[in-house]
């Protein structure tokens, strides 16, 4: 069962698991681009988030990428439901200009292809997930209740693993 804000919530989709390949996705990033999995080569660690404007997920976005940019051949995304532009405005002000944050608000395909959309919120969950070079997943954590802190040093660990 997933809660948030104290509520159980019905989540949309599958979550996949580790061993499988991570499904491709086509969302919004913050210059109104479309972007997929396929854009971003090398190890990937996708961090999810409800909303950019929270503390939770203001620390998770900022611990991800402070701790894992500089691993060589690895690139964070954060996604979320966010418009595109509350995204840069929140990169901008905390000084992570390059961040690759991207916006699931036009359609869900991303929330629906990882089972992460909160039907009765129209945001995501909370996840993280390691993705090796091919895309294969190598590591997950899915919060059951989305008003917690991920385990930032085991997915730190499972990206320093591969």
């Amino acid at each position: 069962m997933t809660t948030f804000i104290g509520k159980e919530v019905t989540l949309t989709g599958k979550q996949p698991q580790v061993g499988e390949v991570a499904p491709d996705f086509t969302i919004m990033a913050t210059d109104l681009s479309k972007k997929s999995l396929t854009d971003f080569s090398g190890k990937k660690v996708i961090s999810v988030i409800p909303s950019i404007d929270t503390g939770i997920c203001s620390t998770q976005t900022r611990r991800f990428n402070q701790d894992l940019t500089d691993i060589e051949d690895t690139v964070v995304i954060t996604v979320s439901c966010d418009l595109p532009f509350a995204q840069a405005r929140w990169c901008g002000a905390e000084g992570l200009e390059a961040a690759v944050t991207l916006s699931d608000y036009y359609d869900h395909s991303f929330g629906k292809a990882y089972g992460l959309l909160m039907e009765e919120w129209n945001l995501l969950a909370r996840a993280v997930l390691v993705l090796d070079e091919d895309n294969r997943i190598t590591y997950t954590e899915y919060l059951d209740n989305v008003n917690e802190h991920p385990d930032y040093e085991a997915a730190i660990a499972a990206v320093k693993a591969l």
